[in-house]
């Protein structure tokens, strides 16, 4: 049997669940979570009575590479178990594909399946893919790439570029993030960007340029509470830089979900945008980091995406 696959009926037929599961999202450095979801998965499968399969990543862009293998097998819905990357890598597969996103979050945020109401208990996860309801969602895409939650430039994109090195030691989770990101704080020089918005133009020495799909981060750090994910539209952040200590004390709104108190911030709710600058763009599409010189475009993708919620 190929190395990480998994069956409990044949995989030739049509099947209802074809899953992709993250071994490493939310598990650290412990090696027997994978057989665990896997037992889990073949559990509910069988309880349900329906034909599923999984799939096991074994490195980055795995996760879209069965994702592809699964539209290509017909499968009705495919499952992603793991962190928002994965669910990007996935979801990106999946779009205007008519073929059925589910999620088991196991990542260090979440944001996106938290956005969705999707349970974080992988029983009740997992049984709300095989039972749930079909929900069509948008998307951004930034740099020709797609995210379902949040994308962001300068120091956002920094902490979670940061943030992926250290998960390759199986250090995860929030305690990272939090260190990371204080170190940044004290560290990061931001650069000056010309920014277009909807055809407004504007030029900021920015902190960070956030485009939002949903309201937060994951853990409940809300960088733009008032977004929605189905309503045509993104949340454009854009934070003007100031001192480290000010970071802090700005930073402070993302945990309140009160963004829009913020000194030095601008909101817009737009379609499109384009973001220049001089030299390297460094971005990151939820919590995926990609690189650009001198500029990129952003639009939305409106109801591109099926997931499966509750």
């Amino acid at each position: 049997m190929e190395r990480g696959y998994y069956n409990i009926r044949d995989a030739r037929v049509l099947m209802d669940v074809f899953a992709i599961v993250n071994p490493l999202s939310g598990a650290g450095a412990n090696p027997g979570v994978a057989a665990a979801r896997i037992a889990l998965l073949n559990d509910r499968f069988v309880a349900a009575g329906v034909d599923g399969v999984v799939h096991l990543t074994e490195r980055r862009g795995h996760a879209a590479e069965l994702a592809a293998g699964a539209l290509h097998a017909g499968a009705r819905t495919v499952l992603a178990w793991g962190g928002d990357g994965t669910i990007n890598e996935v979801g990106t597969v999946l779009a205007a594909t008519g073929t059925a996103l589910g999620i088991v979050p196991a990542g260090s945020g979440n944001g996106f399946a938290g956005e969705l109401g999707v349970p974080w208990e992988p029983r009740a996860a997992i049984d709300t893919v095989i039972h749930g309801r079909d929900r069509l969602v948008d998307a951004g895409e930034l740099d020709g790439r797609l995210f379902f939650n949040i994308a962001g430039i300068g120091f956002d994109a920094v902490v979670a570029e940061q943030f992926n090195l250290h998960g390759t030691l199986g250090k995860r989770g929030m305690g990272p993030y939090v260190r990371i990101g204080i170190r940044e704080t004290f560290r990061y020089q931001a650069a000056t960007y010309r920014v277009t918005l909807d055809g407004e133009e504007i030029v900021s020495h920015a902190l960070v340029i956030a485009f939002a799909n949903g309201r937060e981060y994951g853990n409940r750090i809300r960088v733009a509470p008032q977004a929605l994910v189905d309503d045509g539209k993104l949340e454009a952040v854009v934070m003007e830089d100031r001192g480290p200590l000010s970071r802090l004390w700005a930073g402070r709104h993302l945990a309140l979900g009160t963004a829009h108190k913020a000194a030095r911030i601008l909101l817009r709710t737009i379609e499109s945008a384009r973001v220049e600058t001089d030299g390297e763009i460094l971005y990151h599409l939820d919590g995926e980091i990609g690189r650009a010189r001198g500029a990129v475009t952003v639009r939305i993708r409106p109801r591109v995406l099926k997931v499966r919620v509750p």
